[in-house]
């Protein structure tokens, strides 16, 4: 059956990847009546597979997925298929997390915070050709084309550092309690006393001050 009505336009066809299944029930709960949610992936393996079996107008993709990131997704899917489209929706606003996933293909980036219908008003945008960014993620794109920002140090750097210890860099520097960091991240502060030892020691720093600095002067936070 066709999904228009009248002159009612067709819903755009979506599949959510992200890691946490209550996210993407979330995600579901709030669009499901304006979009047709067509497939879900929880890491790159599972993304890539409904991706390509549904060729949705948008993927709603997370950018810290487990084997991989978004920018895996995208490059596997965009091999067999590069008309798809997808919208990073992260809850990192980090500059290099932007400008990663862009390079590798994304026509926008949100961050979680957006509401519903927002989200819808992204998908369409980004459907019909358009590129979507938040205003303060915008700036990144803008900055790196313009070479205010040294994309390429910064890759540098942070490529000795796993997934979990950027964000764990990132709270750091934003000033959050090692109580309040394992309490975003779902882990121990014993993990979270690890996975900062580990970041001082990738990076040659002493203290989370230097840390705090460092990340401020690559606009990581």
């Amino acid at each position: 059956m066709s999904e228009t009505t009248g002159q009612r336009p067709a819903r755009q066809r979506v599949v959510i990847v992200d890691d946490h299944a209550m996210f993407r029930a979330g995600v579901k709960h709030e669009i499901g009546p304006l979009v047709s949610v067509v497939g879900e992936g929880s890491d790159v393996e599972t993304a890539v597979t409904a991706v390509l079996a549904t060729t949705p107008d948008v993927v709603l993709l997370d950018v810290h997925l487990p084997g991989g990131g978004g920018i895996e997704v995208i490059k596997q899917v965009h091999e067999k298929d590069p008309d798809i489209k997808f919208l990073a929706v992260s809850v990192s606003d980090a500059a290099e997390d932007v400008i990663g996933v862009i390079r590798a293909g994304a026509r926008g980036y949100v961050t979680k915070s957006i509401n519903g219908l927002e989200l819808v008003d992204a998908i369409r945008r980004i459907a019909d050709g358009d590129a979507v960014f938040s205003p303060r993620l915008a700036g990144f794109v803008l900055d790196a084309f313009s070479g205010s920002i040294d994309i390429a140090a910064v890759d540098e750097d942070l490529d000795r550092l796993s997934q979990r210890e950027r964000e764990v860099l990132r709270l750091i520097a934003r000033g959050y309690a090692y109580k309040e960091i394992a309490r975003e991240l779902f882990i121990s502060i014993k993990t979270v006393e690890t996975h900062v030892s580990s970041v001082l020691r990738k990076l040659q720093l002493s203290n989370r001050h230097q840390l705090t600095r460092w990340a401020t002067d690559r606009r990581l936070v």
